[in-house]
């Protein structure tokens, strides 16, 4: 790498962090979660950049090149299709297949009575979450695979081959995105891992938004212990993909928690009693997680400030910026603020007026991010994020020099709380298959017990890791 965008790596992965830490930095970090902007400036369309993830990745870093941000994901357009489309899922709609091919991805629920899970199967769900997801939830929520006690056709097979090989491919790509941004642009990236509350993953992809309702109004008491059941597995799954350096945060999409989807008192009995214990273990293994905070979190922020400082980094969508930073600026580093509509329909003039008002709100003593309220998609005008950046810039500088240094860690990565290691052995994440069972369909092992131990749940545990990232990531 050549030493002078090396240079440029350094300063701004100190400045990224330095702001997510709630301190001051040279300067305002940039940024934006751009999603399908990246091909409309490339001159890629949406259906490009989202079934031929290659594609997106380079049009993900000729735009971080060109616009010269400080971090970004090495892929926004998140949910890559050719994959869905391996296992045939039945919940998105493809650009230039089921929809226009200028059209992002779309999200389709399916109505409350053909929602993926039933109202009377919870205790199958609680009873054991990764079972479910394989013998329940994948073969109705795909076109190919079929449940168990019925005939395996040939595409069944197909689809979970394809579906794991095309999961390896793309996961493994990420590394080399990674390093391109760093080497090309200096560029950070932004995020490592993924993260869903409980109480979203039965609204996104369970239940479903409708039948959650229902649900809370009639078994309230199912939910809470599915919440609880499906806790260790996210927790789980969050620490695996994080920054093993501790320096950039967890993505955490939220999505239904909030009013007006549910009530506070609803938040307060379900959604927060299970988030924030994750929240918290994550943070004492010395990982911050974005709360990408989508809608309006207001009736919460009291709430949020119950974590541990420093422990995230809140980002404001339509969230009361001013109240944000009132009520979470001392402790946290708040992020975003810039309305989505102002890039698409907005001048210049007008988006460089909105990122001074952002500013002067919430930049002031450092601890803030500059992006858009939302993830930015293909309708947003590049002049107008060119003036977010050319602004953000010139107005956003502290008066200090920048340091290029790797930031040391928060914390020493060491659980001081006995809440992961207190789950049920029968509901512990990582594996789909106990050793202990599988021990017994093995008369006599001559040899190392021990090594075929340790392969046997490796392998395991990437069985466990598909059907999770399905749930999480797809």
């Amino acid at each position: 790498m050549h030493e002078a965008m090396e240079q440029r790596y350094l300063e701004r992965l100190n400045r990224y962090v330095k702001a997510m830490r709630n301190e001051k930095a040279d300067c305002i970090p940039i940024r934006p979660f751009a999603a399908e902007f990246v091909a409309a400036y490339a001159g890629y369309s949406c259906q490009q950049v989202t079934h031929d993830f290659p594609q997106c990745f380079d049009a993900t870093c000729k735009t971080m090149a060109d616009f010269d941000w400080d971090a970004g994901p090495g892929s926004m357009v998140y949910v890559w299709t050719g994959l869905t489309q391996a296992l045939g899922l039945k919940y998105y709609s493809i650009p230039g297949i089921d929809i226009s091919a200028d059209t992002a991805f779309q999200y389709v629920e399916p109505p409350e009575e053909q929602a993926f899970m039933r109202e009377d199967e919870y205790d199958l769900l609680i009873a054991n979450p990764t079972d479910f997801l394989y013998n329940v939830w994948l073969p109705r929520a795909s076109t190919d695979i079929v449940a168990p006690g019925t005939v395996a056709t040939g595409r069944n097979n197909l689809a979970l081959v394809k579906g794991a090989m095309a999961m390896m491919n793309y996961f493994n790509a990420f590394p080399a995105q990674g390093a391109r941004m760093r080497s090309e642009s200096g560029t950070v990236n932004a995020i490592s891992g993924i993260f869903k509350a409980p109480f979203d993953i039965i609204a996104d992809k369970l239940r479903g938004y409708e039948g959650l309702v229902s649900d809370m109004m009639t078994q309230p008491e199912k939910v809470l212990a599915a919440c609880e059941a499906l806790m260790p597995h996210l927790y789980h799954m969050a620490q695996g993909g994080s920054d093993p350096d501790g320096h950039v945060p967890i993505g955490f999409w939220m999505h239904r928690g909030c009013v007006p989807f549910f009530t506070p008192d609803h938040f307060n009995t379900h959604y927060w009693p299970t988030l924030k214990p994750i929240i918290e273990a994550l943070w004492e293994r010395g990982h911050q997680t974005l709360f990408y905070g989508e809608g309006n979190w207001d009736h919460h922020l009291e709430s949020f400030r119950e974590l541990p400082e420093k422990s995230i980094v809140f980002h404001v969508d339509r969230t009361d910026l001013k109240k944000a930073h009132e009520i979470l600026g001392d402790k946290f580093c708040i992020s975003g603020g810039v309305p989505n509509a102002l890039l698409t329909y907005g001048t210049p003039e007008e988006v460089k007026a909105a990122c001074k008002e952002v500013i002067d709100i919430a930049a002031g003593e450092g601890g803030f991010i500059m992006d858009a309220s939302a993830i930015i998609q293909n309708d947003a005008r590049p002049e107008n994020m060119r003036a977010l950046t050319d602004f953000t810039r010139e107005y956003g500088q502290y008066g200090t020099d920048p340091v290029a240094e790797i930031p040391p860690r928060v914390n020493d990565g060491d659980l001081k709380t006995d809440w992961p290691q207190a789950f049920p052995k029968d509901t512990l994440p990582g594996g789909c298959i106990p050793w202990e069972e599988k021990r017994k369909e093995i008369p006599h092992i001559p040899g190392d017990e021990a090594l075929a131990k340790d392969i046997f749940e490796e392998i395991d545990g990437l069985g466990y890791l598909f059907i999770w990232h399905c749930l999480l990531s797809f």
